[in-house]
C-alpha cells in the first residue's frame, strides 16, 4: 500500500502499509461481517464472499436485471 514510514509521538516507526496487509483478514470491527478488505464473513471469519464477487453480483444484477423481450404492455398491434 503505502512505502512511507511515520514516526509516532514517542519516536517509534510505523509502517502503515504492512500493518494493513498484515490485518486485512481480521473481522473488522462492527456489525457488518466483514474482514478489513471488505469479505463478508461467517461467526469462523473465513470469507463467504471477496469484495470483487460482491461488486460483480451488484453489477450484473444493474445491467443485466430485469431484461425481457416482451413488451411491458400490449399495443393494438399485439392483440
Amino acid at each position: 500500500m503505502t512505502t512511507k514510514k511515520y514516526i509516532s509521538a514517542q519516536g517509534r516507526t510505523v509502517d502503515l502499509g504492512a500493518l494493513v496487509l498484515k490485518n486485512e483478514t481480521v473481522r473488522a470491527v462492527g456489525n457488518m461481517g466483514v474482514n478489513a478488505r471488505g469479505d463478508t464473513v461467517d461467526s469462523l471469519d473465513r470469507p463467504i464472499e471477496s469484495k470483487a464477487q460482491q461488486t460483480r453480483r451488484h453489477y450484473d444484477r444493474q445491467t443485466k436485471g430485469n431484461v425481457t423481450n416482451n413488451p411491458v404492455r400490449k399495443t393494438k398491434e399485439d392483440k
